[in-house]
């Protein structure tokens, strides 16, 4: 059995390492990966006016040394970067290393901030269930973790252009943009904190009553031990099992820093990568990348570490896991509010079909609500609620294809838990937002670009959940039973495993269906997604940040459609969790995001 431990843990170690050095190689690559000619994307890069003749061509690839090949530059760029030379970019012809670490710097402030607020707001969601839990009252067996996941499903980029609206321009009460001083942290750090925190207070609020329900609360009780001393024990308890999800939460910081610096003109590391990505400045976009991927690398050996100190010496090789909480009722008030969210977008969807999105008024520019506009018109007359519906078709049709191949891609790497692990790894630690800025560089923005970078990161939690379904039905004494009446392993696979494991994996795919048409959305803002006229919702909220003094309701109906979307998501997620049966749930696995816009 050691042996086997040994040799697992190696193969994983492997695999993780076989994958951290394929990520690594690909953004090396880049300049060359995208089939365009390195030297001409440079030429564009410093003078788009400038003719790009075969003697301009080659001055740049022998200022840039681009004419030794690509796997020669990338022994070269590697050579450099073991020494601290991130190289140089493309576009200012300045050293890339210094600017990405005074953006790194900017970033890792707001980054400690937005922690700061998401560990408070924890802390305020899950006072109830502690307090509660310790006394042994029944209100502590339940999770009351709904409105912590309803503030965790809401994206970043959503909350920034509603508090810019709301407190910064309606309000006037905290800058809208800028970074000079603390206050200028503000917006930004609760626009990056809310869905942390409402992430972190779920998962804690989910394990305590598992915890508290176990036998040793209830001798503690009965013994006349404090509620003090019960909820330190069940806190010390509870975290362990989900520490590991804490560093996931340090990877949606970093996804999230891109859209939030964007909104508030932060000079960050997310700034700066966006902004690289669209200019085709290449060494900069490397710079950028490498540093938010070792960002989330290291926040995941973090967690795993506290994991380990939380445990102690005697039980770091144990696999803990509470007790599935106990299932809550699923009462008609829990049903209707998917029901009325869904009636209400499809309701959007069908009005804004019957009109044509494309159709530009210039007498009615920014026109508020009438008759004519229910939901008013944007900077070039078009009907904002005709949008609305087409985009609600094109990108709930784009997130069902991307779910579909990712379910698929899920099951199939389900069944090679070792080899995907380190895959799982490496793509927890790139949140869409980064792998969607290496896409755009290689296939530029677009709808299908932006839809391969959501698929290369929403299957990990998916093949999280087909091995452990795998797992459980290899180790069924009815298999044992089938290997010993002569069946072969095609057999066995097809008929008796297959089918077990795959209707629970596209359940949950079906979950996350939401989550990935809102992680399209926020590449569309980002302006990585659908390109205009494209009247996608992401690029819709974009468009109309330009007027938001003028014309808010240009902004508010995407808003809301997006808010409401989330809503959608969260209360389908919730009404699944709360209606299984307690004997099948089971607390996330360490590898598993449990975020619904963060995958």
């Amino acid at each position: 059995m050691r042996v086997r431990g040994r040799a697992a843990l190696g193969a994983a170690l492997c695999s993780r390492t076989a994958a951290l050095v394929l990520v690594v190689a690909c953004v090396g690559l880049l300049p060359w990966l995208s089939g365009r000619d390195p030297a001409l994307s440079v030429l564009r890069a410093r003078s788009a006016e400038q003719e790009p003749t075969p003697e301009a061509l080659t001055a740049v690839r022998d200022d840039l040394g681009l004419g030794i090949g690509p796997l020669a530059q990338l022994g070269h760029w590697l050579g450099g970067l073991s020494q601290g030379d991130l190289g140089t970019s493309w576009v200012s012809g300045a050293e890339v290393g210094p600017g990405v670490l005074a953006a790194l710097t900017v970033s890792l402030a707001l980054m400690a901030v937005s922690l700061g607020v998401a560990l408070l707001l924890a802390a305020g969601l899950c006072v109830r269930t502690v307090v509660r839990g310790a006394r042994g009252t029944p209100a502590g067996r339940t999770s009351t973790g709904a409105g912590a996941a309803m503030l965790a499903s809401v994206p970043e980029f959503l909350l920034a252009t509603v508090g810019l609206l709301l407190i910064g321009v309606w309000l006037g009460w905290l800058p809208t943009s800028g970074w000079s001083g603390p206050v200028d942290m503000v917006l930004p750090a609760l626009a990056m904190g809310v869905p942390a925190g409402g992430l972190l207070g779920r998962l804690v609020a989910d394990a305590l009553p598992g915890a508290y329900g176990e036998r040793w609360a209830e001798l503690w009780r009965a013994s006349g031990v404090s509620s003090w001393r019960i909820a330190q024990a069940g806190l010390r308890r509870a975290v362990p099992a989900v520490v590991s999800q804490f560093g996931l939460v340090a990877v949606g910081l970093t996804g999230g820093a891109v859209a939030v610096e964007t909104v508030f003109a932060i000079p960050g590391i997310g700034r700066t990568a966006l902004g690289a990505a669209k200019s085709q400045d290449v060494p900069l976009l490397q710079g950028c990348v490498l540093a938010l991927l070792a960002l989330g690398l290291a926040a995941g050996v973090l967690a795993h570490l506290a994991r380990l100190r939380l445990l102690g010496p005697g039980l770091r090789d144990a696999q803990l896991a509470l007790p599935a909480p106990q299932s809550a009722t699923v009462t008609r008030s829990r049903v209707a509010v998917p029901v009325l969210l869904g009636v209400a977008l499809l309701a959007v969807t069908v009005a804004g079909l019957l009109r044509d999105p494309y159709t530009v008024e210039t007498a009615a520019r920014l026109a508020p609500p009438s008759l004519a506009h229910p939901l008013g018109t944007d900077g070039l007359g078009r009907d904002v609620l005709a949008r609305l519906g087409h985009g609600a078709a094109s990108t709930v049709g784009t997130a069902a294809a991307v779910t579909a191949v990712s379910a698929l891609a899920g099951l199939a790497l389900g069944f090679l838990p070792v080899f995907s692990a380190g895959l799982a790894d490496v793509a927890n630690a790139l949140p869409p937002v980064i792998v969607g800025l290496l896409v755009a560089v290689v296939t530029g923005p677009g709808a299908s670009g932006a839809a391969l970078a959501v698929t290369l990161t929403a299957w990990p939690p998916l093949a999280a959940h087909a091995a452990t379904l795998v797992g459980e039905v290899r180790a069924s004494r009815f298999l044992v039973a089938q290997q010993a009446l002569g069946s072969t392993h095609s057999r066995i696979l097809t008929r008796h495993v297959l089918p077990a494991v795959a209707g629970p994996v596209a359940r949950h795919a079906v979950l996350r269906l939401p989550g990935v048409a809102l992680a399209l959305a926020a590449l569309g803002f980002l302006g990585l997604g659908a390109q205009a006229p494209a009247p996608e919702w992401g690029l819709l909220l974009d468009e109309s940040r330009s007027y938001l003094e003028r014309a808010p309701w240009a902004a508010l109906a995407p808003a809301v459609a997006l808010a409401a979307l989330a809503g959608l998501a969260v209360s389908v997620s919730s009404l699944s969790w709360g209606g299984t049966p307690a004997r099948k749930r089971r607390t996330p696995l360490p590898s598993e995001p449990v975020s619904a816009h963060g995958s």
